[in-house]
């Protein structure tokens, strides 16, 4: 049996850059949110290919089969597809970046939400990052209660600390009994990876996972940095 990780049912949103990040940085908790009876959206933002030269409509096309087959395993209920250029998103104003993500977030009200660490070496990470802090600022009344920042192999790693602030988790998902479900969604991305010693290989994806597991105990996990959380209590206090 897969245990719960939130006490009650959570509307949960994962934002993402390119299909595939989704998978790499939280799928294992998507499946864990999924199976708890949670509401699992994505929002991606660029179809990951397009800065690698000419593309076919029906590359495009294949990038989403992909990516609605990944969230079918996941138990993920919608994906949003936005059409941002690849590795193009610094020429895109920050404000059409945030109005997507609210043109979401004001129609599903997430209480959770998952995207980039803002140190990524991938400039549509780190836009993207920064669009949720924007959209995503507490507001009274506000129905968001946690928004965390995942690393996506192969770009969070790649960027030195010297650079920029590393990633430095402080909230782990134990993600034991869904990792495979996690390899699985993962594996419908095959065009998108690499043979080990590649960090976007099944081989690293697994280790990766092995190590975050290790480090708290468990056998396997995903990391988060936390952005912020709010504890509320709805009795009154008299």
């Amino acid at each position: 049996m897969v245990e719960g990780i939130f006490l009650g049912k959570s509307s949960v949103l994962v934002i993402a850059a390119h299909a595939d990040d989704e998978v790499l940085g939280c799928g294992g908790t998507m499946a864990l949110h999924a199976h708890q009876g949670d509401d699992v959206r994505v929002l991606l933002f660029t179809d990951g290919i397009g800065a690698r030269g000419i593309i076919s409509p029906n590359d495009l096309e294949d990038r989403k089969v992909a990516a609605r087959e990944a969230a079918s395993l996941l138990g993920v209920r919608d994906v949003f597809f936005k059409s941002y250029a690849d590795n193009r998103m610094d020429d895109v104003g920050l404000l059409d970046i945030v109005r997507d993500i609210e043109a979401v977030t004001s129609v599903y009200a997430p209480d959770v939400i998952y995207t980039h660490h803002g140190g990524d070496v991938n400039i549509d990470h780190s836009r993207v990052h920064e669009a949720v802090l924007a959209a995503c600022r507490p507001q009274p009344g506000g129905a968001l209660k946690l928004l965390l920042f995942f690393e996506t192999p192969s770009s969070t790693e790649w960027r030195p600390a010297a650079s920029s602030p590393a990633f430095s988790p402080n909230w782990y998902n134990d993600i034991s009994q869904t990792l495979q479900l996690k390899m699985s969604a993962l594996a419908c991305y095959h065009q998108e990876l690499r043979e080990f010693p590649h960090p976007r290989s099944l081989v690293a994806v697994g280790h990766l996972a092995a190590w975050r597991g290790a480090t708290v105990g468990v056998e396997a996990a995903e990391a988060f940095e936390l952005g912020w959380m709010i504890n509320s209590h709805k009795k009154s206090i008299s």
